[in-house]
């Protein structure tokens, strides 16, 4: 799955430590979805857009491989 959270992080001037205190994660955690390595939860993908005042799918996308 793609996801754009660098980004937004970067628009929005926040850390990784920043974001993952506001959504109640690890560092680690932003650092592994950012990467791409991390399958997140819901919930957490919620909390996430909710902190960049987006939508989920503006945020995360499917892609070829995830089918």
């Amino acid at each position: 799955m793609k996801n754009t959270v660098k980004v937004e992080r970067a628009k929005n001037d926040f850390t990784q430590a920043q974001l993952a205190e506001k959504v109640k994660v690890s560092r680690q955690t932003i650092n592994a979805i950012e990467s791409g390595d991390y399958n997140l939860s819901t919930v957490l993908a919620l909390k996430i857009a909710a902190v960049f005042h987006t939508t989920v799918d503006a945020i995360f996308e499917l892609e070829e491989k995830d089918w």
